[in-house]
């Protein structure tokens, strides 16, 4: 039969002033839209099986929520929910979408906005149903992409980074016109900070631009890949617009340079697609006590304080004030802890979903939570063709780290680091009984 691919996107900004998530202690409230915050989905049917991908501008899809979206595209299109995968790109500069434990002592930080969150789901619905309804005979291939100077690693300049970017490129078979490109790249989109009041998807949003503006008519689905030690920190030369254009516009210019060199005989009709999920089990991690998280957050405010005073660079500054973040958070999850909140928390989220969209060569492996990027780069070891996709179906509060982490992330953390390796070996292990079960299908 051949495959088929279909996409859809819908806008999924918000329609009137809210806060804009993912800077701690500032009022900061939108005052307009600079770029459409996108949910764009990817509908690929080879005949037997079908998967559904969906590309999310928001900082967290809450795991309630995915469940709630997958749930109700499944009963429209046939679909299961194990093959309906909804990642968020993790855009700073976007509505609340989710509770975090951590944030509560924030004065500025609200609860979700009944309306818009009712925008938001429906929004993701649409696009995955449209998606699916679209579908017509379509090619495939898969490539990657490499990408320097976007950024790096946040915590060291010279720190272990993911340079290498996933690409499934999807044609119409009629003329050979690209219907979609997606794409997985590992890297915060932090260039815009908390002074920006423009609703945006950051940087993201020009490497999609430059990419449509070359292949005209493509939709991109920019999935982000396991970036929690990743930014362009150590790479902005500023935190406005203009700068997200020069760093987007290069990640795009790398991705057309991989696609570029795709040929003919690269683009195939006799691709299989699967999907498949499974429950891990992640070890739970004790936060310190309530005195020795504060007595953290006095040491961090006095590194920050003094960095502050011998006029320290842009990149080591903004480490060390994260890092006064993360204590103040800390001691909001030490005095929940000892409420008994965090066990509670740990019950809900416990065991994770894991998920493995398989399409052509291309393992799509999604995690919830925002991973250290050396999980990625050990799955990709261990899997020729994966693809790791963060945020996936779901946050966790926090942080996957190494055990060698130390900082914001390593303090925001509701699971020991060994969850990180549990994530690779599950995965890997999904993958192999996919490749080995009849046409390879899950």
């Amino acid at each position: 039969m051949g495959l088929k691919a279909g996409v859809a996107k819908r806008d999924i900004a918000n329609r009137k002033p809210l806060f804009l998530v993912g800077y701690p202690h500032v009022e900061r409230i939108s005052e307009g839209i600079h770029d459409p915050l996108w949910a764009t989905a990817l509908y690929l049917n080879d005949g037997e099986r079908a998967v559904l991908s969906i590309a999310v501008d928001i900082l967290f899809v809450h795991h309630r929520t995915a469940r709630e979206c997958r749930e109700a595209i499944a009963q429209r299109t046939g679909l299961s929910a194990a093959q309906i995968l909804i990642s968020a790109t993790h855009t700073h500069s976007g509505p609340v979408t989710a509770g975090i434990l951590s944030w509560r002592e924030d004065p500025m930080v609200p609860a979700a906005d009944p309306e818009y969150m009712a925008l938001f789901r429906e929004g993701i619905i649409a696009a995955g149903v449209a998606a699916a309804a679209a579908a017509e005979p379509a090619e495939l291939a898969t490539t990657t992409a490499f990408s320097e100077g976007v950024g790096g690693n946040r915590l060291a300049a010279d720190g272990v980074r993911d340079p290498r970017v996933g690409v499934v490129l999807v044609r119409r078979t009629a003329d050979h016109r690209p219907l979609a490109l997606q794409m997985v790249y590992s890297m915060h989109p932090t260039v815009l900070h908390e002074d920006s009041r423009l609703v945006s998807s950051d940087f993201p949003h020009f490497t999609r631009q430059a990419i449509a503006a070359a292949l005209p008519a493509v939709e991109v689905l920019y999935h982000t890949g396991p970036c929690g030690n990743l930014s362009p920190r150590y790479h902005v030369r500023a935190q406005t617009f203009a700068e997200a254009e020069r760093l987007g516009s290069l990640l795009g210019r790398q991705v057309l340079e991989a696609v570029g060199r795709l040929c003919p005989r690269d683009f195939r009709q006799d691709v299989t697609v699967a999907g498949a999920v499974r429950r891990v089990q992640l070890p739970p991690r004790r936060f310190c006590s309530v005195a020795e998280a504060e007595s953290e957050l006095h040491e961090a405010v006095s590194t920050y304080e003094r960095l502050k005073r011998e006029g320290a660079p842009h990149g080591p500054l903004r480490t060390a004030e994260c890092t006064v973040f993360g204590a103040e958070e800390r001691v909001v999850l030490a005095r929940a802890q000892e409420a008994g909140e965090t066990a509670a928390i740990l019950r809900e989220y416990n065991p994770v979903e894991v998920q493995v969209l398989k399409a052509g060569d291309a393992w799509l492996a999604g995690w919830p939570g925002e991973c250290f990027v050396e999980y990625a780069l050990r799955l990709k070891e261990a899997v020729p063709g994966a693809f790791v996709v963060s945020l996936a179906n779901g946050e966790l509060q926090g942080y996957i780290p190494t055990p060698q982490a130390t900082g914001y992330e390593a303090r925001l953390s509701f699971f020991e680091p060994a969850a990180g390796e549990r994530l690779v070996t599950a995965t890997a292990e999904l993958v192999g009984q996919m490749a080995t079960a009849p046409s390879g299908r899950g």
